[in-house]
């Protein structure tokens, strides 16, 4: 079981290296945050398998708080869309 575990988290870790690929080339903002939330979704995916299969209850720990920090950064990209498009609406009228 633990060398499928192991398979699992090598399968994630790939998919990160072609999300960084995207955010690198990613033609919009909106496409780059997406792609950092695969990142943040892959990494605390691999941080559960490796907890699982190396026994160390601190990689919970760890994706646990790599799930707020991706919480967060939505928002604050999402805040800043809406501030943006309330410019924009009072600068056109």
């Amino acid at each position: 079981m633990s060398d499928f575990l192991t398979a699992s988290v090598g399968f994630i870790l790939a998919m990160l290296a072609l999300g960084l690929v995207s955010i690198l080339r990613g033609p919009g903002d909106a496409d780059r945050m997406m792609s950092a939330q695969l990142i943040g979704t892959g990494g605390i995916a691999a941080l559960l398998l490796l907890g699982t299969v190396t026994g160390v209850p601190a990689a919970v720990d760890v994706a646990l708080i790599l799930a707020l920090l991706a919480t967060f950064a939505s928002i604050a990209f999402v805040k800043k869309g809406l501030s943006r498009l309330e410019v924009d609406s009072t600068d056109g009228t």
